[in-house]
Order: C-alpha cells, then structure tokens, then sequence
C-alpha cells in the first residue's frame, strides 16, 4: 500500500507545485517554510552574481542613454534585439572584450538582448 495522503494524490491530479517543508516539519509547527518544489531563485543570484550585475550595467547604460524601461516599446523589438545580440556576439568572438560605445562587455550585451527578447516574448 502506498504512503500517499489525499493531499498528495490531489496535489498531483491539479498539477500544482509539493507545498510542503523540505526538511518534512510539519507546516503548522514552528519553523515550517513549504517551499520545497518552489524556484531557487537565489541560487541564480548567487551563483550569477558578477554577470548579473554586468548586464544590470548594460540596462543602466541603455536607460541613461535612451529611457528606463523604453526597450519595451522599441518597434519589432524581439528581433531588433536578436540582431544586437548577434552583433555583440560576433564582436566578443573578433575577441573584443568591451562594447567601445558603452564600455560594457559584449557578453553581458548579449545576455541583456537575449533576456529583452525572451521577456518580450513571454509578454505576448
């Protein structure tokens, strides 16, 4: 006889994340936090610390240089921004290392065109 609760069995059927506590406390005994199949979000934060912070020079520089939050208004921005990351991504294997126009690194260039075009693209 399986060890699956009601609860389990319910929780599988609607799809919907294990809210239960990792370390298996009970979620009404102190100390509880049900976050056991949640996202990790930190462990990207953490562990992409130094190129986060890039690309978040890339987005300060192209808010002072335009307007903050603008890239969400740009004309056919998706592939507008797939060019520019291919263009920073040929540049970075010519073995440039800094964008001469912004001084950011053609890297964090193209993680920042390739997250713009991946959030407009989960916008629609």
């Amino acid at each position: 006889m399986s060890n699956e609760t009601i609860d389990d069995i319910l929780a599988e059927a609607r799809g919907t994340p294990d809210e239960r506590d990792p370390y298996g406390t009970d979620q009404h005994a102190p100390g509880a936090k049900c976050d056991r199949d949640k996202l990790r979000v930190w462990l990207m934060v953490a562990g992409f610390a130094r190129a986060l912070e890039a690309v978040a020079d890339v987005t300060t520089h192209g808010a002072r240089k335009y307007s903050p939050g603008g890239w969400l208004h740009v004309p056919d921005g998706e592939a507008r921004y797939m060019d520019a990351l291919g263009r920073h991504l040929l540049a970075h294997a010519r073995g440039e290392r800094i964008d001469a126009a912004s001084g950011c690194l053609h890297l964090a260039q193209v993680a920042w065109n390739a997250l713009a075009a991946l959030e407009l693209q989960l916008r629609v």
